[in-house]
């Protein structure tokens, strides 16, 4: 799992990298500032948690179990949550209306969420100081 934690964290980071690189000198001559600012806030949503994963495969503070619950609400609120945003931001450079499916942002934050909640749990069932 910890593996599965790291590699999924670092793939994450490269990808916000990228994303916000194209944010800051793609999209400025697409779409509107508010559009970049959302935008930025989807890879920064991300980076934070490629940043979990990473601190959490390399971490011994709570089970593997309590790993792979976080790992995957964290996938899906990231899916979710950021994907959204960022089709949100470029919905007028695509021909697939995203403000029809906006209402999967919250929920994959409430995912986010979650993850740092399981987390919490996990650390204050933990036994060792």
């Amino acid at each position: 799992m910890n593996k599965k934690l790291l590699i999924s964290g670092a793939i994450l980071g490269i990808i916000a990298i990228v994303l916000g690189a194209f944010a800051a000198h793609g999209l400025e001559k697409l779409v509107d500032e508010d559009a970049i600012k959302s935008f930025e806030t989807g890879v920064r949503y991300q980076m934070y948690h490629s940043f979990l994963l990473l601190v959490l495969g390399s971490s011994t503070f709570v089970s593997n179990k309590t790993k792979k619950a976080i790992f995957y609400f964290v996938i899906f609120g990231l899916t979710l949550f950021s994907g959204s945003i960022y089709g949100l931001a470029t919905n007028e450079l695509s021909s697939f209306n995203f403000r029809t499916i906006a209402l999967v942002t919250p929920i994959g934050g409430l995912s986010l969420i979650i993850a740092w909640l399981v987390m919490l749990i996990g650390i204050l069932k933990t036994k060792v100081d």
